[in-house]
């Protein structure tokens, strides 16, 4: 018995060497920093006002439309197929992108990669589906490290062959279209799991293990909805709906599932502390994914690449390790966070909206970038205390329901964005202005949150 026991704890090594092999190679991609020079510049020869206002604001809708669906057919399959059909939207975006021209061919590429970033929840849904929860710490560890030392690298080797070889942006995407098919490999070789989050639920001994340990850690300020652990039965309520998956059919147990969602949601949203702080999120997100969409458009314009030298991998080299850093040290910060959380949010969004009005009103490429930087660095160090505010006294199931929920809220947000300020079908603000518009999110939260 107990060398079966320590066979089942060495099964954890091979999947998540493998997630972590798809995560690197997916995200080693040293032409992503040199987007819009690329396509501006004479390998497509887009206008600046067709890359802003008619091919980026598809990957914001491509996103929007297909986030829910994939969250759930992620779970319903159980994250392999999905990652491999990641896998295929990569290459299919790369193929485009070095081989194809022309306005609607780029709109292609940003719905295909729309496709990729819906599939991301696979990436880090899928190693909880094939490894004990004694490993969850380790595990998401390595899969998120692995992440910044691949995006830091892309954006280290794609500025480095740009400067000292004088590449050219193609030999960049294909140099990319080779390092996601190897991702697309190493997908090939995952385990398959037996179980997921919601649809596939695993009752035994494991589960309720990973309900007492949630139970012990829960708040008595939270409300008791909240507090529950779903997937452990109650002994007044009888069997839970996934323990009843076997006697129902299946379009009745996908019912079931999505009803007993919404409930959750709806129990954990009522703690006013989890609500506000998913309402920053929403917000925060929505103003740094846009920012992240267009920045480059808001660099070439300061400082064109047909004419000046292009910094922007050591730029987003710098932004990655700078935001790595601020996320690291939050755990070691001995502050109470449900005192002063609120207070720290209020001073970094001040901050945050300090540096978008430097992007906004400065000339200098210099300041922008430095702009740039500050405005990453705060986000992601108040995006990590938010992640901890709220995910402490979720489970693991309600923790991914919750930021699932809150990043589509965020994508909403962001989309009505897009098609106000961004498409030309709307008003078509030029590049500068829509930085201004973006400024009032965090200017909106702080007004909320000193009134």
């Amino acid at each position: 018995m107990d060398c079966w026991k320590q066979e089942e704890s060495n099964t954890w090594t091979f999947p998540t060497l493998i997630i972590c092999l798809c995560g690197f190679f997916s995200m080693l991609k040293p032409s992503e920093p040199f987007l819009t020079p690329y396509l501006t510049g004479p390998d497509k020869n887009l206008t600046t006002d067709e890359v802003t206002n008619q091919v980026f604001p598809v990957w914001t809708y491509s996103y929007l439309a297909l986030l829910l669906p994939v969250f759930l057919i992620t779970d319903y399959v159980r994250y392999k197929p999905v990652l491999l059909l990641q896998g295929i939207s990569f290459i299919v975006t790369w193929l485009l992108l070095l081989f194809a021209r022309g306005v609607v061919a780029m709109q292609m590429v940003e719905f295909f990669y729309g496709m990729v970033t819906a599939a991301e929840v696979a990436y880090y849904a899928y190693i909880y589906s094939v490894v004990s929860t004694d490993h969850y710490q380790r595990v998401t560890s390595y899969c998120r490290s692995i992440t910044l030392v691949a995006a830091t690298t892309g954006a280290v080797l794609g500025q480095l062959l740009v400067s000292l070889a004088d590449a050219s942006y193609f030999h960049l995407n294909a140099i990319t279209l080779a390092s996601v098919s190897l991702a697309f490999l190493c997908s090939f070789f995952l385990p398959m799991p037996q179980k997921s989050m919601f649809f596939h639920r695993r009752e035994s001994s494991e589960t309720l293990s990973r309900t007492d340990k949630t139970g012990a850690t829960i708040s008595c300020n939270t409300p008791p909805s909240c507090q529950e652990d779903k997937s452990s039965p109650s002994p007044d309520m009888g069997p839970a709906p996934e323990q009843q998956a076997g006697n129902a059919k299946p379009q009745h147990h996908v019912l079931r599932v999505l009803v007993q969602l919404s409930k959750d949601l709806r129990d954990c949203y009522s703690s006013r502390k989890l609500l506000h702080w998913s309402l920053w999120w929403a917000l925060a997100t929505a103003g740094f994914n846009q920012v992240l969409n267009y920045i480059q458009v808001l660099w070439d314009f300061r400082a064109p690449s047909h004419s000046s030298a292009v910094y922007n991998g050591a730029v987003e080299a710098i932004a990655t390790f700078l935001s790595s850093v601020t996320s690291f040290i939050v755990q070691y910060v001995k502050i109470n966070w449900d005192l002063f959380g609120e207070l720290a949010l209020g001073i970094f969004s001040t901050i945050d909206a300090v540096s978008l009005l430097l992007m906004h009103f400065t000339t200098n490429i210099w300041a922008c970038y430095a702009g740039y930087l500050i405005f990453k660095a705060c986000y992601m160090l108040l995006i990590t205390i938010a992640t901890f505010q709220i995910a402490v006294n979720l489970s693991m199931e309600r923790y991914a329901l919750v930021f699932g929920f809150n990043n589509f809220i965020a994508l909403v947000i962001q989309t009505i964005l897009t098609v106000v300020i961004v498409d030309s079908r709307g008003l078509g603000l030029d590049i500068v202005i829509q930085v201004s518009v973006i400024n009032s999110l965090p200017i909106y939260f702080i007004k909320k949150q000193f009134t």
